[in-house]
């Protein structure tokens, strides 16, 4: 059964936050080969978006509030468990995500730093690019907007 549950830093339990930061170097450090520091002493601030599968962790994104990471709020760290991406639920942890902000937040505008190969992906849930693609932590990467 998948439940979507969206936490604070302080409402996450040590095994929620040790399986989070698992799934994130699973992902972004050892399956797309990227060397960075992904433990950035940003977490704190961010609201944690937990996609659960059977109790087991298959998807996350953080949230922040404007101006905790960009001048908008965002949305980051966006990822899937490999073994589940054929199922499309980025789409339905995405969707959680913007409603979160809408709702709760209270904000208009999000702002996304998206890897360039998902840029359909996110253009499909109303984002439009901004601007001239860049590199972060080796990865080509998009900046996209997101205006309701």
């Amino acid at each position: 059964m998948l439940s979507i549950v969206v936490k604070s830093f302080e409402e996450l339990s040590k095994l929620e936050l040790y399986n989070i930061l698992r799934l994130r170097a699973e992902v972004f450090i050892v399956e797309q080969n990227c060397v960075y520091q992904d433990i950035d002493n940003k977490d704190q601030k961010a609201h944690h978006v937990i996609l659960l599968k059977d109790e087991s962790i298959i998807g996350y994104t953080r949230i922040f509030n404007p101006g905790d990471y960009f001048n908008e709020a965002s949305i980051g760290r966006v990822v899937i468990s490999e073994k589940e991406r054929h199922n499309n639920y980025g789409s339905d942890l995405m969707k959680t995500s913007i409603n979160f902000i809408h709702n709760q937040l209270q904000e208009q505008v999000i702002k996304i730093s998206a890897q360039c190969y998902l840029e359909k992906f996110y253009k499909g849930l109303g984002f439009i690019s901004k601007g001239e693609s860049y590199l972060e932590d080796g990865i080509p990467h998009v900046a996209m907007l997101l205006k309701q």
